[in-house]
């Protein structure tokens, strides 16, 4: 260890994926590893209660990014010299940036950057859920490094450490929206982006959210503001919350009794969270990328939505407390 003064871990640039890192994080923690977390400026809120050495904002762009990094470095001294790094995302970009900013460093050597790479690792078997593969990736550093590498599977949670803030900002937004104590389900009807082409979200919102309306249960949602438009569209009839912030938001998901989403980042947050679930896949591959928790019902495949009624009956039968 007294070679090593610190590691620099960059971390996926999407919200679900960060959350999937927790393990690697916590197996790097384990090791006794200070960590720099490198990763997109809304992660920092969301790992706030992680124990780290410092947190750097990564912009996707190499150049602003490989200048922050090598900043920080010449800020640490002889110990900025004595730093590694270890790669989550398989990017050219993320280890272009590492390089340039003088981190010898470890990850996957895919897309062609094994040249960047100080300890280059093979990739495992391709259908491990994505838990499973970065934390294959991250202990295989460690045992290059010579450190503990700790158990072999990752744990079946995923244990988002929340902060007080975080744990505030929601007990606030539900009071007033005159929620607080009160049992509500929260939906995101919302998933950014396209799968292959695909739209990410699943249709039925809107006649789910009524009919858990019919039955007397009150239906929220609090997406972002980029996605509030959208929410509105495809689930009217739901209660809409003020935006949080991501750590305050995952908060939230634990205060409710049942959150009801798409697989998308939503589900990776209530997981981290360990709130109890209900994801909806259409598109994507449960087994790939599927919420990490135990607490998480998943109903669908990736070529078939679930129809409307195997959806209300699985939320009834969760609601009423018989998983």
């Amino acid at each position: 260890m007294s070679e090593f003064s610190c590691l620099y871990v960059r971390l996926p640039n999407w919200v679900g994926d960060v959350c999937m890192s927790l393990p690697s994080l916590r197996a790097l923690q384990a090791a006794g590893l200070p960590l720099v977390i490198c990763a997109r400026p809304w992660a920092r809120d969301l790992l706030e209660g992680i124990d780290k050495q410092d947190f750097i904002a990564m912009r996707g762009k190499v150049g602003p990014d490989r200048a922050a990094v090598s900043a920080h470095r010449r800020a640490l001294g002889a110990d900025g010299r004595r730093a590694r790094g270890l790669l989550l995302p398989d990017s050219l970009s993320s280890a272009l940036v590492f390089r340039l900013a003088g981190l010898p460093s470890a990850g996957y050597r895919d897309d062609g950057r094994s040249l960047l790479l100080r300890w280059p690792v093979d990739k495992p078997d391709a259908s491990l859920h994505a838990v499973e593969s970065w934390h294959y990736l991250t202990r295989a550093a460690l045992t290059r490094w010579g450190l503990p590498a700790g158990p072999a599977q990752p744990a079946p949670t995923l244990d988002l450490p929340l902060t007080p803030a975080h744990e505030r900002a929601a007990d606030e937004a539900l009071a007033a929206a005159g929620l607080a104590g009160k049992r509500f389900v929260l939906i995101a009807p919302t998933a950014t982006g396209l799968h292959k082409g695909k739209v990410k979200v699943w249709p039925g919102f809107d006649t789910l959210t009524r009919g858990l309306q019919n039955q007397g249960h009150t239906v929220v949602m609090c997406p972002p503001p980029a996605e509030t438009d959208e929410a509105r569209r495809n689930a009217p009839t739901a209660q809409l919350l003020p935006p949080l912030s991501l750590g305050a938001f995952a908060a939230l998901t634990a205060r409710s009794a049942l959150v009801i989403c798409n697989d998308s980042g939503v589900s990776h947050v209530a997981a981290a969270a360990s709130a109890r679930q209900l994801t909806l896949f259409g598109v994507t591959r449960p087994g790939r990328t599927g919420p990490w928790s135990p607490r998480a019902v998943c109903v669908g495949a990736e070529d078939a939505w679930p129809p409307e009624d195997e959806v209300e009956r699985q939320a009834r039968r969760l609601l009423d407390g018989q998983q």
